[in-house]
């Protein structure tokens, strides 16, 4: 794999925020790399050099006028990304591969722009199979995008151009979209993350669709964190988008996730691909105390079904409109073959395909019940340029055989990098799981991810916070054994719940240790003379439409009641019952130690 020397996110934050790096650096660079990559096919389009170089030097002089604190405003600040030439840019042509089809937006597509209020920095718009229409990289006009370390090989696709300009260190991240595996298929073959968002999550107002229903904008980057961190700003509810949601954030599973795994795996005759994925799961089991179980794969199957060889393959004709029709000769001829297969469905094919589609979500919904998280192969198999240009229709069939079915069954999905084929081709896993589960997906994947990174990369391995809430929320003051580190802190990553801040409250509390608890747990009392103080809490937030059920479970003597804080501010929080700290209790006054944690640390 061409080694990137672009940092991740977290890193170019860090080195701008030291003023070790400028943009204007980073850019110029990434430029260099791009000139020298010597695959002009990548690109469609992009930005003249100098538009870049304008860019950089407008944030930067941002960064003099507002200091660090533009950080906040802009986690993206100075980050070189590429779009997918399907995604609309503002005064850019979007060409979805084909040129005659080709128009100039007046607005950016809505994730796109809250990139560019991020301070990201594009640096062009990627290739594509024609109309997002395949998964091989290679139907397009603008040339076959050859694999990032292996030109023989193909890039997956559709979004090929925009995996292939990350692997090579051109960008630190870039957008492709997704519907039946285009984020996740060229993520396997270039050595990348593919992140495949649940359905909704991400506003597609300003993309050009593939199939309206069930596409999604998804993400490249190196590692889990860095797209993580994108899609924490992409993701966010558009009213003017018809198919955005506000989708209900599932928290992270308590402990060990339940892992199934197809009873029956295809491979094609792959035995290196086959080799890897035995590894890669013998790996995630042995160091992540993982006991995968077999799961009926035969379902999931039959949905994928639905997709190309059912009258789902509709809509893609829809989405091309009369352009079809009317200029049928620009169209690539893999692609006009595929989408021309509309012509055998009829409306009822199409309602008979509904109802088939529904029994078969039910079955996802039993499966679901019984594991967390489904993990398959990325792909069965990883065909070469020629082999895929002979036989382009069957070849690209089989390279979704893991991915298809996915947003058919509203779920979402996360690729991840593994140990290398015995042939030395890249190799990976792809999770899968319930619409809103994005997070347990991301927790897992960067956990699978470190057991084949280097040790630098394992340290630097961060936390996956809940993404930014799109719903009602209540603030939550922990004193004890829910704070972090402690041992029922997992209940309120159950309950999706995000820490917000370190503090006090005010100084009118007392703190005790309670007798006969497990795990140890304190109380904290309100007074009303003056022997209270300052305790340390910390504050987080947290959905609520769990709110309940995490008050529920609270066991006596212990409560939710109003705690105030320092700052003056009122908040729900951990109180006690009165009488669990009263004489003859066996409870001990730890006010002293002003918090919890400074408690445990002086009986150690």
């Amino acid at each position: 794999m061409p080694n990137s020397t672009l940092p991740t996110l977290a890193g170019l934050r860090d080195a701008y925020a030291a003023r070790r790096l400028t943009p204007t650096q980073v850019v110029t660079s990434a430029l260099a790399r791009l000139d020298s990559s010597e695959r002009p096919e990548v690109w469609i389009l992009r930005i003249p050099a100098a538009d870049i170089q304008a860019r950089a030097k407008s944030l930067e002089a941002l960064l003099e006028a507002e200091g660090d604190a533009l950080f906040e405003r802009m986690p993206l600040f100075g980050v070189p990304f590429a779009v997918k030439d399907n995604i609309d840019v503002a005064g850019l042509p979007t060409t979805a591969a084909c040129a005659p089809f080709s128009y100039t937006p007046d607005v950016s597509a809505f994730a796109v722009q809250r990139l560019f209020d991020a301070g990201a920095i594009l640096i062009g718009k990627t290739n594509l199979d024609q109309f997002a229409t395949g998964l091989v990289g290679t139907r397009s006009p603008y040339g076959a995008v050859r694999n990032a370390e292996f030109p023989e090989r193909v890039s997956g696709g559709s979004s090929s151009g925009s995996a292939v300009a990350v692997a090579l260190g051109c960008v630190a991240f870039s957008l492709g979209t997704d519907t039946a595996g285009s984020g996740r298929v060229p993520a396997g073959f270039n050595e990348l993350v593919g992140l495949k968002p649940s359905l909704g999550l991400v506003s597609k107002r300003g993309v050009v669709p593939a199939c309206r229903t069930l596409d999604t904008l998804s993400v490249f980057a190196h590692d889990v964190d860095d797209a993580w961190r994108v899609l924490s700003v992409m993701a966010a509810f558009d009213p003017l988008d018809s198919y955005s949601r506000k989708v209900p954030a599932l928290g992270l599973s308590r402990g060990v996730p339940r892992i199934g795994v197809p009873e029956r795996l295809e491979f094609y005759g792959d035995a290196a691909a086959s080799d890897a994925f035995d590894a890669a799961l013998e790996a995630v089991s042995a160091h992540l105390d993982v006991s995968p179980r077999s799961i009926d794969f035969e379902p999931l199957k039959a949905v994928s079904a639905l997709l190309y060889d059912g009258p789902w393959v509709a809509e893609r004709r829809a989405a091309i409109g009369t352009f079809f029709d009317t200029q049928h000769d620009a169209i690539d001829p893999v692609v006009a073959a595929v989408v021309g297969k509309a012509d055998r469905f009829s409306a009822v094919d199409l309602f008979n395909g509904q109802y088939t589609l529904a029994a078969l979500k039910r079955h996802a919904e039993e499966l679901f019940e019984s594991i967390d998280i489904l993990i398959v192969p990325t792909t069965p198999t990883h065909p070469s340029i020629a082999d895929v240009q002979a036989n382009p229709v069957e070849l690209n069939s089989q390279l979704g055989y893991y991915t298809n079915f996915v947003n058919l069954l509203d779920l979402c999905a996360l690729a991840v990098p593994c140990a290398r084929r015995a042939d030395g081709l890249p190799a990976g896993v792809t999770l899968i799981a319930p619409s809103g589960a994005d997070r347990r997906l991301a927790d897992l994947g960067a956990r699978i991810q470190a057991l084949f990174a280097t040790p630098d990369a394992r340290a630097a391995a961060t936390s996956i916070a809940p993404l930014p809430f799109q719903e009602p929320t209540v603030a939550l003051a922990v004193v004890g054994a829910h704070l972090r580190g402690q041992p029922l802190n997992w209940q309120l990553e159950q309950a999706g719940a995000r820490f917000v801040d370190a503090t006090h409250t005010s100084p009118d509390y007392r703190l005790y240790a309670l007798a006969n608890t497990q795990p140890l747990k304190p109380g904290l009392v309100r007074v009303s003379d003056e022997t209270g103080a300052a305790i340390a809490i910390e504050v987080w937030d947290m959905p609520l439409r769990n709110f309940g059920q995490f008050v529920a479970d609270i066991p006596a003597p212990l409560g939710i009641g109003t705690l105030q804080l320092a700052n003056g501010l009122t908040v729900k929080g951990f109180i006690c019952e009165p009488w669990a700290v009263s004489a003859g209790s066996g409870a001990k006054d730890i006010t002293s130690f002003g918090g919890w944690l400074a408690y445990l640390d002086s009986a150690n």
